[in-house]
């Protein structure tokens, strides 16, 4: 353990921010980082899981430089694996998540009160895992942890040399005492499994084979989980020395926001930092599937259906049978409905792919976005604000400027659009942008962008 224990400098010259990305220029002269998450991926306790979505700690932190002096309380409706919390917590102020995804709940939970967690026990139990592991995997044991029974995939999910050393590292982790532990060492095992496993993202979860890799048939399971749990460890002494002492709180709520009435007091938010998804399909809960059965948190389809049914917006596969699907509302001034009636109309011969399920896939989209917008609305405080990070789209080779139709559903509301600043002027798609099988391919002079939708009530 001398490495853990000696590391604290080294450790704070290696990972102190050393300057922020060049920001974008908006109407109002501010600026933001690029909100890109990629820059997470090195950065103390960010990088602990791995997250196809979100944004930079630089953007965060910008935000609340911008926004909050003193005290104050900062909500992210969707905190994903929580950049926006820690960000927060670093800088003393008191945060609220929601998030449904339990695998993702668990993670915000453990990175929020990492600062809490006993280093020695925590030393203790590594070096635990390490003689357990290495006594166990190279002898006749037989692990007593069985895989997850309702967890099924196409090819067997971890060949079973893997399979044993990933069941005898269940083994020892069910008998971790301390609980805020047991919870870092399931973080650690959730964050890395994929990567021994017969399965990869691309970005979508599949098998290996159907991207041209070559099956994992062994792998030191054992010695990646230890190196992620060392790393963690080292964060946390980090945390320890950087987590301001001001008592500042912090809450995580594994439900939807719009279930907001039901755990946050009206105008009693100061500004929400967040990004929902995208309109890009991107199935989040499946793409964990692994994580939520390993983890205990779905031990049938019918838990995954309930994640589905509470996401923001229904996914295109839940919708694209059904009959029109309606706004409710109308966006005056606006070409959202000409968009969606075009859009509907489009390539009605092929049945469930055509446009009238991509339609149905947007209106949903757009009739959470207004329940999202009458959330902000209850919650903040008046001249409270909402920075909200929001990709536009192409469906069915139309261009949907979803940040554009955001900002002018918010007004509809009641709230003010200060801005919409546009910080990422490109980004990369995945395929539901030039899909030949489900939509019609993006014109080459569409653009995908990232922009943050600045709110603010009055």
């Amino acid at each position: 353990m001398a490495h853990i224990a000696n590391s604290r400098n080294s450790q704070l010259e290696l990972f102190e921010p050393t300057g922020r990305v060049d920001k974008s220029q908006s109407k109002n002269g501010v600026g933001f980082s690029d909100p890109a998450f990629a820059s997470n991926k090195t950065l103390p306790v960010h990088r602990w899981v791995p997250w196809i979505a979100g944004f930079s700690s630089d953007f965060v932190r910008d935000a609340l430089s911008l926004y909050l002096n003193g005290e104050g309380t900062v909500l992210d409706p969707f905190s994903g694996v929580g950049t926006t919390l820690i960000e927060s917590i670093l800088q003393g102020f008191n945060v609220i998540g929601f998030e449904i995804n339990p695998y993702a709940a668990l993670a915000c939970r453990v990175k929020v009160n990492a600062h809490q967690i006993g280093l020695n026990n925590l030393y203790s139990a590594i070096q635990g895992l390490k003689k357990f592991y290495k006594d166990k995997a190279s002898s006749d044991y037989k692990p007593q942890s069985l895989p997850p029974e309702g967890f099924k995939t196409r090819a067997e999910f971890y060949s079973p040399k893997v399979l044993r050393k990933v069941l005898i590292i269940q083994d020892f982790i069910s008998c971790v005492e301390d609980l805020m532990v047991r919870d870092l060492f399931r973080l650690a095992f959730a964050s890395t499994m994929v990567r021994y496993s017969n399965y990869s993202y691309e970005p979508s979860l599949g098998r290996r084979a159907s991207a041209g890799k070559e099956d994992i048939l062994d792998f030191p399971v054992g010695e990646i989980i230890l190196n992620k749990l060392i790393e963690m460890a080292e964060d946390i002494k980090w945390l320890e020395w950087k987590v301001p002492s001001s008592g500042a709180t912090a809450r995580i709520i594994n439900a939807s926001f719009f279930e907001h009435q039901a755990h946050i007091e009206p105008s009693s938010i100061d500004i929400i930092i967040t990004s929902p998804p995208y309109l890009n399909n991107y199935h989040y809960n499946r793409n964990t599937r692994p994580q939520l059965y390993w983890l205990g948190y779905a031990e049938t389809p019918r838990d995954l259906k309930t994640l589905e049914d509470s996401n923001f917006g229904k996914y295109w596969q839940t919708v694209r049978s059904q009959g029109r699907l309606e706004l409710g509302f109308s966006l005056p001034g606006t070409d959202l409905e000409d968009n969606l009636d075009t859009l509907r109309a489009l390539n009605v011969e092929r049945g469930i792919y055509g446009g009238n399920g991509w339609a149905n896939y947007a209106v949903s989209y757009f009739k959470d976005c207004y329940r999202f917008a009458q959330g902000i609305s209850y919650v903040l405080k008046p001249g409270g604000k909402a920075l909200v990070v929001i990709g536009n789209s192409i469906l069915q080779g139309i261009l949907i400027p979803t940040d554009y139709y955001f900002g002018k559903i918010a007004e509809l509301i009641g709230l003010k659009l200060v801005d919409i600043h546009i910080p990422r002027e490109t980004r990369v798609g995945n395929s539901i942008i030039q899909s030949a099988v489900r939509v019609t391919k993006a014109k080459a002079s569409h653009q995908l962008y990232e922009a943050v939708v600045e709110l603010e009530k009055p």
